[in-house]
C-alpha cells in the first residue's frame, strides 16, 4: 500500500533516518516497522513563527516494494541522422542536444571554449594571475556560465515546459536525486562540472559531435523565396559546416554574435536588462535573520543549510532586487576579456565558504539612457560595456574589484577600512557610489536600505559591496517568430539567454527543448 501524507518536521527529525521514519508513522497511524520505504516528494522551509519547520509532502509505502522511476532518456543512435549544428554548450545547447537524440537528430556542438575539465584550469590560472583568456573563463566553455554559479535551479518558468523532465536529465548524469523535492533545487559547481562531462559522454557515445575551441564567426545564408535560409556556420578558421538547421545558443556574453549580426542587418532588439553591484555578507547574520534564531531554536542550525534571501523593491520607477543569491558562497571575477571588470557568485554544493552573496540589479531599459544613446539595437549593450570599462579602468586597469561597506556605500562615502572578503581576486577600496552610473548608485542606495527595512539585520557595516554585476542578462534579443526562427533567417533557432530568451539554467534547457520540439513539428 502506498500512502502520501502532508507532514512538518523539526529539521532534527527531517535529517535523522530513524525520526523521520517515527514521525511518519506517527502521522499515518501505522507501526514503524510496517513501513518499506519513505519518500520526500516536495519539501519546503519555514521558520517564520520562530519555530523552524520543514513542511513535506511524503510518500509512505507499507507492505508494498518500492520501485525507483525511470527516468532515463530514451536516446537513439544517431551517428548517421541527420545533422543539427548547436553553437554554444551552456544549458540551452546541452539540452538541445540530449532532446535531439531522443527524436532522431545528430547534434554537432560548436563551443568557443574547452572542456570542463581544461576550463578548470583556466580558470584557476585567471584566479591565479588575474590574466583573463577571452575564449576560456567563468563565462565561456563547456556548460556555459552556470556550470559556475552555484547551480541553481530555480525557474519560473513552469509554463515553459517541464521542468521535472530537466531535473531527471541532472539526476540521469550525475545530480543528487533530492534535486526533484525542492522549490530552491541547486546542484553546486563542485559537483556540475562532472555531470556536464557526463552529459558530453551520452551525446558522443549517441553519435553526437563536438567541437571545442571553435568560434563561430558567420552563418552561411542562401536566398530562399521571400527570405534566407541559414544552411550552417562559418567557423573563425574559415572552415564551412552545413546542417539542415542551426540553433544559436551562445549565452549573454558573446557579444561578437550581436556585433555579427548588427554588422549583416539582420534583425536585432535592444532588451531591458539589469546592472548593479554584489553585496557579501557573513553567512552567520544572514542564518540569524533567516531563521529568527532565538535561545530557543539555536540547536537547530547544525541541521540547517545557509539561509537564502529574495528582496526586491522599487526605486524612481526601476526595480531593485537580489539576483543569484549564493549561500555559503564566493564572488569571481566574470569578465570575458582583459578590459572589463565583472563579478558573480558562486557555490559548492555544501555551501560552505562563511560568506553570503548575492547580486542586487537595478533594472535598466532604453529610456534610461541619454536621448543620443537611446537608438539602435545594441544600445543597451553599449552602455553595459562602457561601466565594465569604466570600473576596470577606475581600479587601475585591472580586474581587481572595488570593495566598501554596505553603510558607507549608502550614505555617500568613503570606507576608511575594509570587510574581509571571499572575493576569488584581489579588492581595492573604492567609493562605488561615485564609479556607478548616478541612476544606478541612488536606486541602489535607497533600494538596500528599504532592503534593511524588510529583512533587519540585512542593512549593515558588516555587509560589503563589490563591482559590477552586469552581466544579469542579455541587453540585446534576437528575435524569434512563433516556429522559433529567426523572421529573416528561416532555419535559424535563437535560443537560451543569449538569445534573450531565458534566464537561468532551467528556463534555458526547457527553450533548448522547445527549439528541437518546434523543429521536428516542421518535419
Amino acid at each position: 500500500m502506498k500512502q502520501v501524507i502532508e507532514i512538518d518536521l523539526t529539521p532534527q527529525q527531517y535529517t535523522t533516518p530513524t525520526l523521520l521514519r517515527k514521525e511518519v508513522a506517527r502521522k499515518a497511524n501505522i507501526p514503524v516497522g510496517d513501513i518499506v520505504q519513505v519518500q520526500v516528494l516536495r519539501r519546503s522551509l519555514d521558520s517564520r513563527r520562530g519555530r523552524i519547520l520543514y513542511h513535506t509532502t511524503t510518500e509512505v509505502y507499507v507492505g508494498e516494494e518500492y520501485l525507483a522511476p525511470d527516468i532515463r532518456g530514451h536516446y537513439q543512435d544517431c551517428h548517421n541522422c541527420p545533422p543539427v549544428i548547436i553553437v554554444g554548450a551552456g544549458p540551452a545547447g546541452l539540452f538541445a542536444a540530449l532532446r535531439a537524440l531522443e527524436v532522431g537528430l545528430k547534434p554537432i556542438i560548436f563551443e568557443r571554449g574547452k572542456p570542463v575539465e581544461e576550463r578548470k584550469k583556466d580558470i584557476a590560472h585567471l584566479t591565479r594571475t588575474q590574466q583573463v583568456d577571452p575564449n576560456s573563463n567563468w563565462c565561456f566553455g563547456e556548460g556555459g556560465a552556470g556550470t559556475y554559479s552555484d547551480g541553481k535551479l530555480y525557474t519560473r518558468s513552469t509554463k515553459r515546459g517541464n521542468v521535472q523532465e530537466v531535473m531527471h536529465r541532472f539526476i540521469e548524469h550525475g545530480a543528487d536525486p533530492t534535486l526533484t523535492i525542492d522549490a530552491h533545487a541547486h546542484i553546486g559547481t563542485d559537483r556540475l562540472s562532472g555531470i556536464i562531462a557526463n552529459m558530453r559522454k551520452t551525446i558522443l557515445s549517441h553519435g553526437g559531435e563536438y567541437h571545442f575551441s571553435t568560434r563561430i564567426t558567420n552563418l552561411i545564408v542562401k536566398p530562399d523565396g521571400a527570405s534566407s535560409k541559414v544552411c550552417g556556420v562559418v567557423d573563425h578558421q574559415g572552415q564551412e559546416h552545413l546542417a539542415q538547421a542551426v540553433i544559436l545558443a551562445t549565452g549573454h556574453s558573446a557579444r561578437d554574435i550581436y556585433e555579427l549580426f548588427d554588422r549583416q542587418g539582420w534583425l536585432l532588439e535592444a532588451k531591458p536588462f539589469a546592472l548593479g553591484v554584489r553585496v557579501e555578507h557573513p553567512q552567520p547574520l544572514i542564518n540569524e535573520i533567516q531563521y529568527h534564531i532565538n535561545p530557543s531554536n539555536r540547536s537547530q542550525l547544525q541541521y540547517l543549510p545557509p539561509a537564502a534571501y529574495s528582496l526586491v523593491t522599487q526605486v524612481e520607477g526601476h526595480g531593485v532586487f537580489s539576483f543569484c543569491m549564493c549561500p555559503g558562497g564566493v564572488i569571481v571575477p566574470a569578465a570575458t576579456d582583459g578590459h572589463q571588470q565583472v563579478v558573480n557568485g558562486m557555490s559548492n554544493a555544501n555551501r560552505s565558504s562563511g560568506f553570503a552573496n548575492s547580486g542586487i540589479a537595478v533594472t535598466i531599459s532604453p529610456a534610461d539612457l541619454p536621448a543620443d544613446a537611446q537608438q539602435g539595437p545594441l544600445a543597451l549593450l553599449r552602455f553595459q560595456q562602457q561601466v565594465e570599462r569604466h570600473i576596470f579602468n577606475a581600479v587601475g586597469g585591472s580586474i581587481t574589484a572595488p570593495i566598501q561597506r554596505l553603510t558607507d556605500f549608502c550614505q555617500g562615502k568613503p570606507s576608511s577600512t575594509n570587510n574581509k572578503s571571499n572575493y576569488l581576486g584581489q579588492t581595492l577600496n573604492a567609493p562605488q557610489h561615485e564609479l556607478l552610473p548616478p541612476f544606478v548608485a541612488r536606486c541602489l542606495q535607497q533600494g538596500l536600505q528599504d532592503f534593511g527595512r524588510k529583512m533587519r539585520g540585512f542593512y549593515t557595516d558588516q555587509a560589503s559591496i563589490l563591482s559590477v554585476e552586469s552581466r544579469t542578462s542579455s541587453p540585446v534579443r534576437i528575435p524569434r517568430d512563433t516556429t522559433y526562427q529567426h523572421p529573416q533567417l528561416r532555419g535559424l533557432y535563437p535560443c537560451g539567454e543569449g538569445a534573450g530568451y531565458a534566464g537561468g539554467i532551467v528556463s534555458s534547457a526547457l527553450d533548448g527543448i522547445n527549439v528541437i520540439n518546434s523543429l521536428v513539428i516542421r518535419g
